[in-house]
């Protein structure tokens, strides 16, 4: 074998569908069969119902036609399409998990799916020992989110849920955090006729995207990718002010407090994602062992997400998903997941 991909999630199915796209051969790695599982059953436990990404927003190896012309089809209404040029068309849940499922099996990628967690890969001539697994010459290390984040003095809380875990709503509901998983939150509750009471540290911004419209663009990216290390380390720390859409539906009534009331019976912590490569073992074994260079938390990458000392002509190191955001801001989402596969793909098949 020539190419593996380690992880099973979203940014792996991205990547097995653009490898595909360019008749390269991979095997996948990892715990789970079905890409979706895990990101399905975090949507599950919000309630999701709409995606925050737009037309665009799948794991297909080409933007358009998107979700948008596949939804207008589906219904025979071009409002969708409408919806689409004029930024404001969002799929729903059901139909990206629908397109996910369609991805997966024109991608292949059941056949190539080998059910193992890696542990560890080591740098060889010409390509990478992935465990004792085999030797491949490209590899894209697409491990997911390294874990729910619960903040340290709440780990004993009784009253503590995470929001990406299965949980009811009491009737006076503190939750913990600001972003989108949190407005969804006040919405669930409230709707669930619960007193709501947001407990945030930062006022959140408004946006429709994860980050500002312009980091999506060719422009925008190339104009991110001309930064010194010191000013990238000022700008991505700027990214991680929560945010939620702006529009009505978002505007639920809640009380806002800097600490948790004692009144509260129920305490949801809408707080992501554990931060940093530090705490995904493969990734801080390989940085620890190969003095990977890195900036204040984030794995320092090349703007196409290969890791400069372990790449070079011969073979090919990829980092996708949340991990590669020093290549791409928005590298958990489905577009920068789609960025690092087709640069991927590309250096795959012409070496």
């Amino acid at each position: 074998m020539a190419v593996a991909i380690v992880g099973s999630g979203l940014a792996a199915l991205t990547a097995k569908a653009a490898l595909a796209d360019a008749d390269v051969h991979a095997v996948v790695f990892g715990d789970s069969p079905d890409p979706a599982a895990t990101w399905r059953r975090r949507a599950q436990a919000i309630r999701q119902t709409h995606m925050r990404s737009e037309s665009d927003g799948h794991c297909g190896t080409r933007t358009f036609p998107g979700l948008a012309v596949r939804d207008a089809m589906r219904r025979r209404d071009l409002r969708q399409l409408v919806e689409s040029v004029t930024d404001r068309y969002h799929p729903t849940v059901e139909l990206f998990l629908e397109h996910a499922d369609e991805v997966r099996r024109e991608c292949g990628w059941d056949e190539s799916f080998v059910q193992a967690r890696v542990r560890r890969l080591h740098p060889v001539e010409g390509g990478f020992e992935v465990d004792e697994r085999g030797t491949f010459r490209h590899v894209l290390l697409a491990p997911g989110h390294p874990g729910l984040h619960v903040p340290p003095e709440l780990a004993d809380d009784a009253r503590v849920v995470h929001a990406y875990e299965p949980h009811a709503y009491a009737d006076r509901v503190a939750v913990v955090g600001a972003g989108m998983a949190a407005a969804t939150e006040w919405r669930n509750a409230n709707a669930a006729g619960g007193e709501v009471i947001s407990v945030r540290r930062r006022e959140p911004l408004r946006r429709p995207l994860n980050l500002p419209r312009h980091l999506f663009t060719k422009r925008g990216l190339a104009t991110y990718h001309r930064l010194d290390v010191e000013s990238r380390v000022a700008l991505l720390r700027s990214l991680s002010t929560p945010s939620y859409p702006p529009g009505p539906q978002w505007d639920i009534p809640v009380r806002i407090a800097a600490a948790i009331p004692d009144a509260a019976d129920q305490v949801i912590c809408a707080t992501g994602f554990r931060r940093g490569f530090e705490h995904d073992p493969l990734l801080s074994a390989l940085a620890r062992e190969h003095a990977l260079e890195r900036a204040n938390g984030w794995l320092v990458l090349d703007d196409d997400a290969t890791v400069p000392a372990l790449t070079d002509a011969a073979r090919t190191l990829a980092v996708s998903g949340v991990h590669a955001q020093w290549a791409f801001p928005a590298a958990d989402t489905l577009a920068g997941m789609r960025y690092v596969a087709h640069r991927f793909a590309r250096r795959c098949r012409t070496r």
